[in-house]
């Protein structure tokens, strides 16, 4: 895991677009890092083991703060020049908290064109989100709907009712289904 971190680390620092990354990317680097922090208590202080595990863990944390801050700010940036979430490259989670980005970059466009035509604008006020009823078909942590609400955390076979532009979100990504009130 180690060496795929590094690969990943040095290509988004030394290229100027972002780079592509196993969608289960995160979760395995978090398997990886508890484990290390697992070794690291072994009981005999003076092992060289110990030692480099140590150092591992050191470099590993290093790389991967600037590997974060680094498509940080690629995502940020390829948002806001194309208005779209380049979800090929992304992460489940840098998905996830990117279309809470994209809905927003919308709303505030939309809100930006209209007060430019002179339209007279209103702060949404919070009736004005319909909601759909939805089954989850995955585990996920919570999420800040487009409403500023949070929902969630929700477990497998869980059921809730989130902002119609989430729920969407939520279906296409197959971590939902529609539930049929009637």
């Amino acid at each position: 895991m180690y060496d795929e971190l590094y690969k990943a680390w040095r290509k988004e620092i030394e290229e100027a677009s972002l780079g592509r990354l196993p969608s289960d990317f995160y979760s395995r680097i978090g398997d990886y890092l508890r484990c290390i922090k697992e070794e690291n208590r072994i009981p005999d202080k003076k092992s060289v083991r110990l030692n480099l595990l140590e150092h591992e863990a050191q470099n590993a944390n290093r790389m991967l703060e600037e590997l974060l801050r680094a498509r940080y700010k690629k995502i940020i940036k390829t948002i806001t020049q194309t208005q779209r979430l380049p979800i090929d490259l992304l992460t489940i989670e840098e998905a996830k908290m990117g279309q809470n980005f994209i809905t927003f970059s919308d709303a505030y466009h939309k809100f930006s064109q209209d007060l430019i035509q002179g339209q007279t604008v209103q702060a949404p006020d919070e009736t004005t989100h319909k909601r759909l009823v939805l089954r989850f078909t995955k585990s996920i942590p919570a999420i800040v709907g487009v409403d500023m609400k949070t929902y969630g955390p929700f477990s497998v076979e869980d059921v809730a009712s989130v902002p119609i532009e989430n729920a969407k979100i939520l279906i296409k990504q197959g971590l939902a289904v529609l539930v049929e009130v009637s």
